[in-house]
């Protein structure tokens, strides 16, 4: 088998402007990076307002194992098999960030014969969207620093200031840092950080803002430090909105490519799903939705932490209401979630499966709770035997729940038909009853509690002293009336990423919350999860490497 990066390299890719055609997009309507990327005009959004828009169908899935379960692989075939069965599909995804590209994941742009192309410029660098938002947020940061070595007017606490850098890469050597060293010239010395720019609030905001003019409105409300009274400094008290919006002018617009099939796909936006909000931006979505007779679009990682907040952040936000869900599974993970070592995933072993099955019926259940009709997407891989993927089947069929086999990796489009009938016939016979699952109005520690206990199964919730006098705090200040973005890991419905299957009795801890005003929510931290991810032993970029005729290899 050949790799992706091989795969993608001989793709027939058509210019971006025959893609855009057949969404009945003009060549005036794109903002071309080279013959196979563009960037669609937000001005087309507004041409298309009273155009009806299409369905919507998320695609999540159950706890993952250390390599992932192919949830954006499955996308991108769905998009595919739904284009071969005679309906028009638009696939919607996140950027990937250079911080898994070189660390342990590797790249984010599919695998096998279901990838989006030209697959090395997505995973690096792209049109340049991170990198605008490093500026963006950076320039910020230098903002605040130069304000207070300048006489500090706005009388803001050194101890007190909450805007770190940030950098599209794992390094957590820059965690924790001491700027302005070395004599009185070069600023206020003070304890700073970095997180990874997927983690920036810039990110948050660039991927729930309705159009350039509200991104700039966010972006003032952002809270960088408090003064010396304890009241809030804001982005706007240090007049940066407008410089902040000059550099992502060009970013904010939605990007277009194809899958190997010519699908067309807009990848926009970039936020981790672990220790962010995990959906693509709201502006492409919304621009798929007037464009197509179906939008897949994805969050990040399992239903406990992605889809929840798709429903409860951006639909919430963006006045969203999904047909349907797919849930991607896969026998390994269940064996996984079952206590089955990682080099034993390839062994038969159906009491594994049985106990790791209890996962997989966990966001069968979450999905539920939001109304929404969900569909099983099991990824097939070659080590599954016949028995594994009837046991699955078979208890799904028991649970009153549709699933079907995807082979979308192996066969591109062809292999993701059975699912595309199986979204289509959802989506035309039952009814979204979509609703979100609390109310912003109820207080933090409500809304922190109904996601612990109804979509993780906690019997409690914890919180530090430290977080204790947080809360106090943003109630006091009054923002308290925002939706709760979860940080917590992947690999478990606990906050203890070694906890696997469906535990029971467990608490979670909330150790940190911050305040994300211009994204309008507020992140509660959990366990140990780290906004700057550091690089494995042997990181994903020793092997990658560019050959004397331009041929980048190693890349996934």
């Amino acid at each position: 088998m050949k790799t992706d990066v091989q795969i993608a390299q001989e793709a027939k890719m058509l210019p971006i402007t025959e893609v855009a055609k057949k969404l009945e997009l003009k060549e005036d309507d794109l903002i071309q990076y080279g013959k196979y990327k563009a960037k669609i005009k937000l001005d087309v959004l507004k041409k298309l307002q009273d155009k009806k828009e299409g369905k919507l169908v998320l695609v999540t899935a159950i706890n993952p194992t250390p390599a992932g379960e192919g949830k954006t692989t499955i996308n991108i075939g769905l998009s595919m098999g739904l284009n071969k069965i005679g309906k028009t599909a638009i696939t919607t995804l996140r950027e990937p960030s250079l911080g898994p590209s070189f660390g342990i994941k590797g790249g984010a742009a599919g695998g096998g014969y279901s990838q989006v192309v030209p697959m090395e410029d997505i995973n690096l660098h792209f049109t340049g969207d991170f990198h605008a938002i490093t500026t963006a947020h950076n320039l910020i940061a230098a903002l605040l620093d130069n304000h207070m070595h300048q006489g500090n007017e706005l009388n803001i606490d050194p101890r007190r200031v909450v805007w770190k850098r940030v950098l599209d890469m794992n390094d957590r050597a820059l965690r924790n840092i001491v700027i302005g060293l070395g004599g009185r010239t070069n600023g206020v010395p003070r304890e700073d950080g970095f997180d990874i720019t997927a983690a920036s609030e810039i990110m948050a905001i660039f991927c729930l803002s309705k159009d350039l003019e509200d991104f700039k409105k966010r972006i003032g409300e952002i809270v960088v430090a408090y003064r010396y009274d304890g009241s809030p400094v804001y982005a706007k008290d240090l007049n940066a909105e407008g410089a902040v919006a000059v550099l992502m002018k060009d970013a904010i617009q939605p990007n277009l490519v194809q899958t190997l099939e010519n699908t067309p796909a807009l990848i926009h936006g970039g936020p981790f799903a672990n220790i962010a909000h995990g959906c693509n931006s709201l502006l492409a979505t919304k621009i798929a939705l007037k464009l197509a007779d179906y939008t897949v679009t994805e969050a990040g990682f399992g239903a406990d932490l992605g889809a929840e907040k798709f429903f409860d952040i951006k639909c919430r936000f963006g006045n969203l209401k999904p047909d349907a869900a797919v849930i991607v599974a896969t026998v390994r993970a269940l064996k996984y979630n079952g206590g089955v070592s990682k080099d034993k995933l390839g062994d038969e072993n159906l009491e594994a499966l049985k106990e790791g099955f209890a996962n997989l019926e966990k966001h069968i259940e979450n999905i539920n709770k939001f109304g929404v009709p969900a569909v099983v997407a099991i990824n097939k891989f070659p080590t599954d035997t016949e028995k594994e993927l009837n046991y699955v089947l078979e208890r799904c069929k028991e649970l009153g729940v549709e699933a079907v086999l995807s082979e979308v990796w192996a066969k591109g489009g062809e292999g993701g038909i059975e699912l595309a009938e199986a979204v289509v016939k959802v989506c035309e016979t039952k009814e979204s009853n979509f609703v979100p699952l609390y109310d912003v109005e109820d207080s933090i520690k409500d809304k922190i509690e109904k996601i612990a206990k109804e979509i993780y199964g906690a019997d409690a919730v914890d919180y530090t002293k430290a977080c204790e006098k947080q809360i106090a705090n943003i109630e006091k200040l009054g923002f308290d009336k925002m939706p709760i973005c979860m940080a917590k890991t992947q690999y478990s419905l606990t906050d203890d990423p070694t906890i696997l299957g469906r535990p029971k009795g467990f608490r979670i801890t909330v150790r940190d919350i911050k305040v994300s005003k211009g994204a309008g929510f507020l992140v509660a931290l959990t366990g140990n999860i780290m906004t700057m991810p550091g690089l494995p032993k042997v990181p994903a970029a020793n092997n990658i490497d560019i050959l004397e005729n331009g041929e980048i290899v190693g890349l996934f």
